[in-house]
């Protein structure tokens, strides 16, 4: 059975299954075809794979990095009928060049916004969490992914591989990737991210490392829209001015922005008010800024332990590198557009496991969807896809409520906040015996 027949068949077979998401309407044909449409490689002709088939091809490629694509393509029946029942690696080729980048960027971006909005995400004080932070891909060695997406180096010369250098804005309460920037590993993180604040939700509060201060990028992405906030620790040595106390380690300040970031931002004021809080974890002091400054509304108590769920961000990473592409970190595809292609097939295929695991959180009262363990339920849930195009449609029901009813089994334990694994050096186990030992074995 073909994958977008079994996934069209969920819908009519599985009438009770709302708590987990209509499998159809996941990526149904004609959302596929209207995001054809706008990027403008929408065709009426008819081919083995046509475009909407080769958009499930690209998220394929990341959900089985193990198999090769041609034959995802001939398992899943991603394909029309023809006289050969496997499809030829260079039709799978093809396909992709003529479906290219921006469609799938277009899927991804459209998807999100449509699933961000039914997975109904908790707030605090009225504010979604999302966090931005960058990551870095590497590519196959080849002279077109060297000049578009450049190498590291260093004063030995060049790395051995490209690597493109990418900025993400993620939920962080269910892992789902609302927008993504990348480019050469020459561009600057700060650069990708404002490529993201036109794309940012209003009523958010995102969350940011130090590597992303910059006075020019926070005002743009608190003026941008309603309600945008940021949050991040206070650089090392930044000079303020205080204006106003609010509490004995809550206070409104001033930080003056220099003639660089003026002429870089035309409108950046000469300074710019923030709010700064200061709290002792662990016996480090820590210092917060963040554009919340009322603090009826956003109350201090609570502000600086936010930033903890940051991390979340990090862990997306992991799970994306070490689970969906089993550690293989090289991507597959040998030219920069396919590079793109995949890139964005890989989070449109996490968004779909992640919009899953939300579905799937709601079943149990108080459960988070990061409170799911990635490892167990991507794989059930790219087993139940598995299963689609193996077995008979009248399967499907069953599959998908023996999902959702497993859902305990995912749950991770607690985090054990107070566990502190200091720094030591382990000596290396050495080969051969000590030389004052060694006459003990003649």
């Amino acid at each position: 059975m073909q994958l977008t027949t079994a996934l069209a068949m969920a819908n009519g077979y599985a009438p009770n299954t709302e708590e987990l998401g209509k499998l159809s309407d996941i990526l149904c044909p004609n959302f596929i075809n209207q995001c054809l449409e706008t990027s403008g490689v929408a065709t009426v002709r008819k081919r083995r794979i046509p475009l909407d088939m080769a958009v499930w091809t690209v998220i394929a490629m990341s959900l089985y990095r193990q198999e090769p694509v041609w034959s995802i393509v001939s398992k899943a029946q991603l394909m029309l009928p023809g006289k050969k029942p496997l499809v030829a690696p260079s039709a799978v080729v093809q396909a992709r060049q003529r479906l290219g980048a921006d469609a799938v960027k277009e899927v991804f971006h459209r998807s999100q916004q449509m699933w961000h909005q039914q997975a109904n995400h908790p707030t605090w004080s009225g504010l979604k969490l999302l966090g931005v932070d960058g990551v870095v891909w590497r590519t196959p060695d080849s002279p077109d992914n060297r000049t578009r997406f450049k190498a590291p180096s260093n004063q030995n010369g060049d790395g051995s591989f490209p690597q493109v250098r990418m900025v993400c804005q993620m939920e962080l309460t269910s892992h789902m990737m609302v927008a993504s920037a990348f480019d050469s590993y020459k561009t600057n993180e700060m650069t990708l991210a404002e490529r993201l604040i036109d794309t940012t939700p209003d009523h958010t509060l995102t969350l940011f490392d130090r590597g992303f201060y910059s006075l020019g990028l926070l005002n743009r992405w608190h003026q941008a829209g309603e309600q945008r906030h940021w949050l991040m620790p206070m650089r090392k040595g930044a000079q303020y001015t205080v204006i106003r106390k609010l509490g004995r380690n809550d206070k409104i300040v001033a930080l003056q922005a220099s003639p660089q970031a003026r002429r870089k931002y035309s409108d950046l004021p000469d300074r710019v008010e923030v709010r700064l809080l200061t709290k002792t974890i662990k016996g480090k002091e820590v210092s917060i800024l963040t554009s919340m400054t009322d603090a009826m509304r956003f109350p201090s108590a609570d502000i600086v332990d936010l930033y903890r769920h940051r991390w979340e961000i990090e862990v997306g990473y992991r799970e994306m590198k070490s689970s969906l592409l089993n550690n293989e970190f090289t991507l597959r595809s040998k030219l920069p557009e396919m590079i793109e292609q995949e890139l964005w097939g890989l989070l449109l295929g996490y968004n779909i496991i992640r919009y899953q695991m939300v579905k799937m959180a709601q079943t149990v009262p108080g459960l988070y969807p990061n409170q799911l363990s990635f490892t167990t339920s991507a794989a059930a849930i790219i087993h139940l896809i598995y299963g689609f195009w193996l077995e008979a449609a009248g399967t499907i029901p069953k599959r998908i409520n023996h999902l959702l009813d497993e859902t305990p089994h995912h749950i991770l334990p607690p985090k054990r906040e107070d566990r502190i694994y200091p720094r030591c050096v382990k000596h290396k186990a050495r080969k051969y015996p000590n030389k004052k030992n060694a006459s003990q074995l003649n």
